[in-house]
Formats: structure tokens, sequence, C-alpha cells
């Protein structure tokens, strides 16, 4: 799972539009990750919509290749946007692919990080305390702090890469404190 000694992080946008100001911000964390953290971006376009009877046929190839990237990931890295004061129905349909089988899924214990950011001044508070206590039902340990909740995304943003400094230093600190965190509940052997 460790790639050299690098930790693997995956990362994941909730919007499903290339252009969005979360994607954007999963591509400034690659930027500014540390040197000791590998991040990598799976996107959701194509995951079907969960369905118990189509999981029953045997998961689709997109959703396999999902519940396969969280797997081999370290920690996880979610851009929330927020949609009509809640998650997407984006992320949570990849959340809810992701909690299967209940009680053996690869997301139980995995470290993550959630980071959002939105045009408006709301930033992406509701949508991300709902993503929290979705993942908390599914006991995933969701970094306490800092958290990372953009807004007024047009001025910080420009031609598709965050530019503000601010929100740069303030993202940089959060992936570091995604990776002290991680390594927390990373098991012994990967530590040694």
């Amino acid at each position: 799972m460790v790639e050299g000694d690098r930790l693997r992080v995956l990362a994941v946008a909730g919007s499903l539009r290339q252009t969005s100001f979360n994607r954007a911000l999963l591509h400034a964390a690659i930027e500014l990750q540390p040197a000791s953290m590998a991040i990598e971006i799976f996107d959701l376009e194509g995951l079907p919509l969960y369905n118990e009877d189509l999981e029953k046929q045997g998961d689709p190839e997109r959703v396999t290749a999902w519940k396969s990237a969280i797997g081999a990931a370290e920690a996880l890295l979610i851009a929330c946007p927020e949609y009509n004061f809640g998650m997407s129905g984006v992320l949570k349909n990849a959340i809810d692919w992701g909690s299967r089988p209940p009680g053996k899924s690869n997301l139980i214990g995995k470290p993550t990080a959630i980071v959002g950011v939105s045009p408006g001044p709301g930033a992406t508070r509701l949508a991300q305390i709902m993503t929290r206590q979705v993942l908390s039902a599914l006991a995933v340990p969701v970094l306490p702090a800092p958290m990372f909740m953009l807004g007024q995304a047009a001025d910080k943003f420009q031609d598709g890469r965050l530019v503000d400094e601010r929100s740069r230093d303030l993202l940089g600190r959060l992936l570091r404190g995604l990776e002290t965190w991680a390594r927390r509940f990373a098991p012994l052997s990967v530590l040694s």
C-alpha cells in the first residue's frame, strides 16, 4: 500500500463537472502535497446508482475499480461540493457503493480528510457536516482539524488553479494533518 515510503492518498471530487472548483481543489492538493505523500485522483464518472439488485449480479466494473482504489489507498481526501444545503448525490452514491459489503468494506477505518469549495459565501459547511455524519456511520475516522471550507471560489481560483495564498497555506496544513492522522491509524507493519 505504500509507494516507497510515501503515503498513498485516494482523492475524489463529489462533482462530475470537469471544470468544477472541487476538482481544481484536488489538483491544488497534488501541487501542495508533502514529498512523503502520493495523491491519486479517482473520477466518479460512470459509477452507476447504487442498486442492491445490480450488486447481487456482481459489482459493475466501475464499482470494482472504485472499491479496489479505496482498498489500495492508506487515506482518502474528499472534495465535497454543496448542493441544496447538502452533500452531492454523486458523493453519497460513491460512499454507498464503497460501504459494501456491510461490515467488511474497504472504507472501515480508512483515515479521511474532507475539503470543499463553493462559489457562494457559505462555503461547504453543511455538506461537510452531512458527509462527516455519513462517514461516522461507516467507522471512517475523519480528520477533525484543520478544516478546509472555501467560499467565494471565483476570487480564489484563476484559470482553474487555486491562487489564493492563504487558502493554499491552509490546504497544505490540512494535507500534513492528514498524513499525521493516517499514520496514527496505519498498521504497525506499514510503519516498520
